[in-house]
């Protein structure tokens, strides 16, 4: 059915967007940007840093006739880092889930190369992947668009029609759906509450699935 399964990295492997979002939330709190934590995630979450930082920006000229601060991004890294480098996570089920895939495999994020290696490695994921792991950064444009996705597939031999990715991102799943894949809502990360799934669903996903145990179980008949 499928000749090939793509990974989303942040939120889906990894457990880091529940890192992320509080500090960002934080950061953007001191210059006066709040947010509902759930409308947050649907608007901003999966987007390339090139495609949420010009949205910000318009948010903060709109809402504050300020630009966004020149330091925002640097000082969300930072603080990221040294929170992902203290406690960074696998989500739970990962390895064995991604370990039961028969099929060719690759990583599709949005990260940046260096930052989605580096957390890839630190929970000993990339050993599963390696050497398909795809940054966002070798694309032109980022999630919601589909080249990331529409890059790893080539890069696999696969048809983009016949590939499956999985999605934790109303992004994602927009990026994936527009490059002719099926996806898969995945809402087994920590950032997720019980209103992700409608969300997932809305953007075209054909199927949710709420842990690894259970995405493990599904890849094993595919």
């Amino acid at each position: 059915m499928y000749d090939a399964i793509l990974f989303d990295a942040d939120g889906v492997l990894i457990d880091s967007e529940v890192i992320y979002h509080a500090i960002e939330m934080e950061v953007l709190g001191r210059i006066g940007l709040t947010y509902d934590p759930h409308d947050y995630r649907s608007r901003f979450m999966g987007m390339h840093e090139r495609t949420y930082v010009a949205a910000l920006d318009a948010e903060c000229r709109e809402k504050l006739n300020l630009p966004l601060p020149g330091d925002f991004l640097a000082t969300v890294r930072g603080l990221s880092r040294i929170a992902c480098d203290e406690r960074l996570q696998c989500v739970a089920g990962a390895h064995e889930a991604v370990a039961a895939v028969s099929l060719p495999k690759a990583v599709a994020s949005s990260s940046d190369a260096e930052a989605l290696a580096r957390k890839l490695a630190k929970v000993g994921l990339d050993l599963h992947f390696d050497p398909h792991i795809y940054s966002a950064d070798l694309v032109a444009h980022g999630k919601p668009n589909p080249d990331i996705y529409l890059h790893a597939a080539a890069a696999l031999g696969a048809d983009p029609a016949r590939c499956l990715a999985i999605e934790d991102s109303v992004n994602g799943v927009r990026s994936a759906r527009a490059a002719g894949m099926t996806v898969w809502g995945f809402t087994g990360g920590g950032h997720l509450d019980q209103r992700a799934e409608a969300g997932l669903r809305q953007a075209g996903a054909a199927r949710i699935v709420e842990s690894w145990a259970e995405a493990g179980a599904l890849f094993r008949t595919l």
